[in-house]
């Protein structure tokens, strides 16, 4: 009964007899009586009334001596903070958009044509990308190819077209670059190209080709400029590898293509329209020998079934 009325001495209030008896029937009965016996080990901390206003008072008066306080304000700084974001954003925004680089892309089966700013004509083939710094183009006639393009160059400065593989450069004529994976090539229609290939220097006058498969430099210079090219819509071959033939139809209809029991290496010379997928694909598997299957934008080619 003495831990019921210390339950009740800790409630601070009064209650009768049969309350209490209504109130060890309840399910927080047990939770009050912990509370009152934890509660009744703690002792407030005693504290020196005198002492403490004592001490408030000095702390007061050496404050006041080192100088007025300035309260923090917050508005200033959300301010401040608001405007050095706008300023980074601002410059951030200044500096990419100065980086004045002019950059063309082609997606597969896409071709385009535009002009340099010294109206010197390209004609980018599909899957292929050309970048430049447009604000040096007049002293530095200088780009970069990924891929294939056609170029139509005026009289002038240098023109220097550099690829992973080789650096050519002209004064003014008409040639072809074409760079792909381990493949490298350069036609001359007009006019003489430098090749830098490595450490040599090639001369490429009109007619003239210099093509490199593998890393090694393929013995035949010379092609017909008369021949149709991919500018008209066909690609035409020598002596090539069957593994960039495919390629290359891939790169002209947007199509995957998947091989089964076939030499890769074999080559093929030849040519192949870029306006029928059919057609394309029997001018190149006729003359090998082998089949073909489409099934929506994938193709498998195999082995000719006789």
């Amino acid at each position: 009964m003495k831990k019921e009325k210390d339950i009740l001495k800790w409630l601070n209030r009064e209650i009768s007899d049969e309350e209490l008896t209504h109130l060890k029937e309840t399910k927080d009965f047990n939770t009050l009586e912990k509370i009152a016996h934890y509660s009744s080990q703690i002792e407030a901390p005693k504290v020196d009334v005198e002492k403490a206003l004592a001490d408030f008072k000095l702390k007061t008066e050496n404050t006041s001596k080192k100088g007025k306080v300035i309260p923090f304000n917050y508005k200033k700084l959300y301010k401040y903070a608001a405007a050095v974001v706008i300023l980074l954003t601002t410059s951030y925004f200044f500096i990419s958009n100065n980086t004045d680089n002019a950059i063309y892309k082609t997606a597969f089966a896409e071709t385009k044509n535009f002009n340099l700013p010294d109206n010197s004509e390209v004609v980018l083939n599909a899957n292929s990308e050309i970048s430049y710094a447009k604000d040096s183009w007049q002293e530095n006639r200088n780009l970069t190819l990924d891929g294939e393009a056609f170029f139509k160059v005026q009289k002038g400065e240098k023109f220097t077209v550099n690829t992973e593989v080789g650096k050519v450069t002209v004064l003014g004529t008409q040639f072809n670059v074409k760079e792909r994976e381990n493949y490298f090539e350069v036609k001359t229609f007009e006019g003489l190209v430098s090749v830098v290939y490595k450490d040599s220097l090639i001369k490429l006058p009109r007619g003239s080709i210099f093509k490199v498969v593998n890393g090694v430099v393929d013995i035949n210079n010379t092609f017909d400029i008369k021949e149709k090219s991919w500018l008209q819509k066909e690609s035409n071959f020598k002596s090539t590898a069957l593994r960039f033939i495919l390629e290359e139809i891939e790169n002209q209809f947007a199509y995957t293509i998947e091989t089964t029991n076939v030499d890769l290496d074999i080559l093929y010379s030849g040519g192949f329209t870029h306006t029928d997928i059919d057609i394309a694909l029997k001018s190149v598997t006729i003359p090998l020998q082998l089949s073909y299957k489409i099934d929506g934008k994938k193709i498998t080619i195999f082995n000719y079934e006789k």
